[in-house]
């Protein structure tokens, strides 16, 4: 009598969409921030922001709103990605992912010098990436069978 030895391998338990798409927005904040964190290192960059300029803009209420603007919207996604519909949430995600691409491109600009190109590189690639895999997850997200939803007669047609 032979016995199959199971002791040690691990049960695959696919995550959901949604926990997929809230661990990555999870893992691009994390970048996001420290990304500008990283950036206070740079030579003169905590001097331009004590004369009150950031990347040439001038640090005033309207900076410091966009800036808010542009970091709450990522947070709130990972709140949004676990409570939304299915519906608006693939659609949400699918343009926030998007429009987000550019806005990651954008700590590039305004870079004078060539000394800081791996850092912002590096910083804007793996955001990118992380889109990316937003962007496929959320594109990808699985069709409910007549099967899975409760109340519907498997006779009857679907709509998504």
């Amino acid at each position: 009598m032979r016995t199959t030895r199971t002791a040690g391998v691990l049960e695959r338990q696919p995550a959901s969409t949604r926990a997929k798409l809230a661990a990555a927005w999870t893992s691009f904040m994390f970048l996001y921030i420290y990304v500008d964190y990283l950036a206070l290192y740079k030579p003169g960059f905590i001097d331009d922001i004590l004369v009150g300029v950031v990347h040439e803009f001038d640090t005033g209420p309207t900076f410091v709103a966009l800036a808010l603007t542009l970091m709450a919207i990522p947070i709130l996604m990972i709140l949004l990605s676990t409570t939304l519909p299915a519906r608006v949430n693939r659609a949400t995600n699918l343009v926030v992912a998007t429009l987000y691409i550019p806005v990651s491109m954008y700590n590039v600009a305004g870079e004078e010098s060539w000394s800081y190109f791996y850092f912002y590189g590096l910083s804007i690639g793996l955001e990118v990436l992380l889109l990316a895999f937003i962007l496929r997850s959320a594109w990808s997200w699985p069709r409910a069978t007549s099967q899975m939803v409760p109340g519907r007669d498997a006779a009857q047609p679907q709509h998504a």
